[in-house]
């Protein structure tokens, strides 16, 4: 049993001994991160006010066509998308109490005549008379007074008939610009209210277009009138459409987030009335500041920041900015002319970090002359 004993511990430690090896040893390996750069260099940048807005008629080219009282429409000649000439009859409709008031008033002002009519002769016979002396001064005087009145009920019957007509005048709709049927609502036949909310036709002249933007009240304290904009999300293909401030609000209700501003079609444009727009308005200019692209910028919280190039390694630098065109962006501290800035690849790069520069696809010798201002050697660029 001893011996047997002593076999198996004898083997166990052996297995045990055969078992031991060294650990391997380890070896600390950086990753290389490739990234390309620009220099930062000295220029003048536009500051852009973006807000979002809807493309609107101009005041005076819209007309909703609204029935002046309940009424039925007898006449609707024009269809949606038709083109309309000024004085072109739009709507006519057919309303019973307005012709019944104009028969009344007619009426009344042809009693009216007929009154002074009598009252003018019997003021010839009474002043006749009385140059005769057969007639009393009494009696003069009373016909000179009944003229007077028929002739004062003459004029308040032709003002009230006359009132009438230019109601009745209304039952037609003629077009009161050149424009285009924008929305057809009813047809002939309908019955209508006269309601604002229920109109009949809405005429649009698309040559007087402008875009409603609605700009937070702090960014609208740098929006001028006469200021240039441009659309900010023009479709590919489409080209670019000017604006211009036309106008801005000098009183803001207590607690409004936002201001209406109204901005002007330079010339004619495509977009239908009530597409939504991106505008870019400018609100400044500084020149001769420092500048970089946008895509440099990398923000952390509250703290905005760059990476610079120093030969094969990153820098991190906290920066303040200023002017943001949406291409470039102003740096006013932290970075100085020169300078090499990242603006690919820095994205979750340490402070640092070792790079190589590569060439950008759309710029040429970009990354050659980068490569170069870094003072980066050709292994450095991965040749």
């Amino acid at each position: 049993m001893t011996r047997h004993l002593r076999s198996i511990v004898f083997g166990t430690v052996l297995v045990v001994t055969g078992c031991s090896k060294e650990p391997p040893e380890e070896v600390e390996s950086h990753t290389v991160v490739p990234v390309t750069v620009v220099p930062a260099h000295v220029g003048a940048i536009t500051a852009l006010t973006r807000a979002t807005g809807l493309v609107v008629p101009a005041p005076g080219a819209e007309l909703l066509v609204v029935a002046p009282e309940p009424a039925r429409i007898v006449e609707m000649p024009k269809a949606e998308g038709d083109l309309v000439k000024r004085g072109d009859v739009l709507v006519r409709f057919e309303i019973p109490s307005m012709a019944a008031e104009v028969s009344k008033q007619q009426a009344e002002m042809q009693r009216a005549q007929a009154r002074l009519d009598n009252a003018r002769a019997a003021q010839a016979r009474a002043h006749d008379l009385f140059d005769r002396g057969v007639a009393a001064r009494k009696e003069v005087e009373d016909a000179d007074r009944e003229f007077a009145d028929a002739n004062a009920d003459v004029s308040g019957a032709r003002a009230a008939a006359n009132a009438a007509e230019t109601i009745a005048a209304r039952s037609v709709v003629r077009a009161s610009f050149d424009g285009i049927v924008a929305k057809r609502s009813h047809n002939p036949g309908d019955l209508v209210e006269a309601a604002a909310s229920d109109p009949v036709l809405r005429i649009i002249d698309p040559r007087r277009l402008e875009v409603l933007a609605s700009v937070p009240v702090a960014d609208s304290l740098n929006v001028k009138v006469g200021a240039p904009a441009r659309i900010a999300d023009e479709p590919n293909g489409l080209p670019a459409a000017v604006l211009k401030v036309v106008a801005r609000p000098v009183a803001v209700q207590p607690g409004t987030a936002t201001v209406s501003v109204r901005l002007s079609f330079i010339a004619a444009t495509s977009y239908p009335v009530g597409s939504p727009v991106q505008v870019a308005i400018e609100s400044g200019m500084h020149e001769g500041v420092v500048l970089v692209p946008v895509a440099a910028v990398v923000r952390e919280g509250e703290e905005t920041a760059l990476f610079v190039v120093d030969q094969t390694t990153a820098h991190r630098r906290v920066v303040k900015t200023g002017f943001d065109d949406g291409e470039q962006i102003e740096i006013s501290s932290g970075v100085k002319a020169g300078e090499m800035v990242i603006t690919s690849g820095h994205n979750g790069l340490p402070d640092g970090a070792t790079i190589t520069l590569s060439r950008p696809d759309e710029a040429g010798t970009v990354g050659k002359d980068a490569a170069e201002g870094a003072g980066a050697t050709p292994d450095a660029q991965g040749k």
